[in-house]
C-alpha cells in the first residue's frame, strides 16, 4: 500500500521554507504520493529528485490537458484554453501563432522602456530612505511592462493584483472562482474593445491580427486564454524573481560584496537566484495519460503529477551544497523556467526585468540593507515569494549614475 505523506501536518514552517523539507523526501527517494495543504488538499505525485523532475518536464505521456481524464478545472472553464493546459498538436499551433508576435527582437527593442521605468520608481523610492521592494520596485516594474506591451489601458492595478494573486496563490475556492471570473470577464471586453478599435502596434492586438501560413487565427477563447497566461504569467514571476533575488543578497552578504566589486556577476546572480529560490515553486499540475513509471514508482494512467522545480534545483546530485547561495556557480541546466515544449515563453524579459531592476537599485543605493523581517510567503505550491520585503538604504542612495 502507498503511503500518502500529508503535507499540511507540516505546518507554517514548509511554507516559509520548503526546503529542508523537500530534503527529506529526497532522502526517501525521488517520488512520493502526497497530499497538498489546504485549501486544496487533494493528493499527487511529487517529484523531487532533479534528473526525474527533467525527463518528467519532457515526458509526452503526462499530460497538460485535464480534458484527456475527462476533467476540466476553473481556469480553463472559465478563461478558454491556453499554453499551460494544452498538448500538442493544440500546444504545438498555439505557440506557433503567438511566437509570431511575441519575438526575441520586441523583447529586446523593450530595454530601454524597462529601464526608464526602473528609474522612474526608484526616483520615486530612494528619497524615502525606505520602503516595502515589492510595493516600490518589484510588483510596479513588471505590471507595467507587461500592460504596456500588451496595450492594456488604464489597468485598475491594485484590483488586478487581487485578482492575480488569488488566482496563483488562492486562500479559499470561493475567493479563487470569483478571481478567474473577473479576470474572464476583464479580458473578454479588452478584446472585443481592441477589435473594435483602429490599428494598434500592441501586443495583444498583433495577436488578435496575427494568421498563420495557412490562414489559421487565434480564435476568441483562445485569444483570452492567451492575453491570461500573458499577463498573469508575465509579471506574477518576475515580482518574485526581484523579490527574491534581492532577499537573498542582502542576506549573504559576502556574495552582494562580490556582485558589488564585480558587476560582470549580475547574470550570474540572476540565474543563481533563479536556481536558489526560483519563482515557482512547482509546475502546474500533468496527468498521465496512460501507465508509466517514474525512477520505479508506478503512475497510474489519469492520476495526477506535480513536479518540483525549487526541489530538484536544490538536489545535490545535480547542484552540490545546494543550500548555498553562490552567485559564481555553474548553474547552467536549472528547471526554474521549465524543460521541455512548456519551457517559459517569457523567460527572456523576465531575466532582462530582473537583470535591470538589480543593477540599477544596486547602483543607486549603495547601504541597501533588510529593514526587518519579509512579510508572509505566499499559500499554495505554485509561487514561491513574500507578500512584502521591508528594505532601507544610507543617505549616499539616490543618485542616477550617467550612462
Amino acid at each position: 500500500m502507498t503511503t500518502v505523506i500529508d503535507l499540511g501536518e507540516w505546518g507554517d514552517g514548509f511554507r516559509r521554507d520548503p526546503h529542508p523539507f523537500y530534503a527529506r523526501l529526497r532522502e526517501r527517494g525521488p517520488v512520493h504520493r502526497v497530499r497538498v495543504p489546504p485549501p486544496d488538499g487533494h493528493e499527487t505525485w511529487l517529484v523531487v529528485g532533479y534528473e526525474e523532475a527533467r525527463a518528467a518536464l519532457a515526458d509526452p505521456r503526462l499530460s497538460k490537458d485535464a480534458t484527456r481524464i475527462g476533467v476540466t478545472f476553473l481556469d480553463e472553464q472559465l478563461i478558454g484554453k491556453y499554453l499551460l493546459v494544452a498538448d500538442p498538436p493544440v500546444h504545438t499551433r498555439l505557440r506557433a501563432l503567438v511566437s509570431r508576435a511575441f519575438t526575441m527582437r520586441r523583447v529586446e527593442e523593450l530595454r530601454p522602456r524597462i529601464q526608464g521605468i526602473t528609474d522612474e520608481l526608484l526616483d520615486a523610492m530612494l528619497p524615502l530612505g525606505r520602503a516595502d521592494l515589492v510595493e516600490s520596485l518589484a510588483y510596479p516594474l513588471p505590471i507595467t511592462v507587461i500592460c504596456e506591451l500588451l496595450g492594456v489601458p488604464e489597468l485598475d492595478r491594485a484590483e488586478f493584483r487581487k485578482l492575480s494573486n488569488e488566482a496563483v496563490a488562492p486562500t479559499s475556492a470561493e475567493s479563487e472562482y470569483d478571481a478567474f471570473a473577473r479576470l474572464a470577464e476583464y479580458l473578454t471586453e479588452l478584446i472585443e474593445d481592441k477589435r473594435c478599435s483602429g490599428p494598434s502596434e500592441d501586443l495583444l492586438s498583433d495577436l488578435i491580427r496575427t494568421t498563420a501560413e495557412d490562414g489559421d487565427r487565434l480564435s476568441p477563447g483562445e485569444l483570452r486564454g492567451m492575453a491570461f497566461i500573458l499577463l498573469i504569467a508575465g509579471h506574477e514571476t518576475t515580482v518574485n524573481l526581484i523579490t527574491n533575488a534581492v532577499h537573498a543578497l542582502l542576506t549573504h552578504p559576502d556574495q552582494l560584496a562580490a556582485l558589488r566589486a564585480d558587476p560582470a556577476l549580475l547574470d550570474g546572480a540572476v540565474e543563481e537566484a533563479l536556481r536558489y529560490e526560483g519563482p515557482v515553486e512547482n509546475a502546474t499540475f500533468r496527468f498521465a495519460a496512460e501507465p508509466l513509471e517514474i525512477a520505479g514508482t508506478h503512475i497510474a494512467a489519469g492520476e495526477a503529477v506535480m513536479i518540483g522545480l525549487t526541489a530538484a534545483d536544490r538536489d545535490a546530485a545535480r547542484f552540490p551544497a545546494p543550500d548555498r547561495f553562490d552567485i559564481r556557480r555553474d548553474t547552467r541546466g536549472h528547471l526554474a523556467f521549465g524543460h521541455g515544449i512548456h519551457y517559459c515563453l517569457g523567460a527572456p524579459l523576465a531575466r532582462l526585468e530582473a537583470r535591470t531592476a538589480l543593477r540599477s537599485l544596486l547602483d543607486r543605493a549603495p547601504a541597501l540593507a533588510l529593514d526587518g523581517p519579509p512579510g508572509d510567503w505566499l499559500p499554495g505550491m505554485l509561487i514561491r515569494g513574500t507578500r512584502t520585503l521591508p528594505v532601507r538604504w544610507g543617505q549616499r542612495g539616490g543618485l542616477r549614475l550617467v550612462r
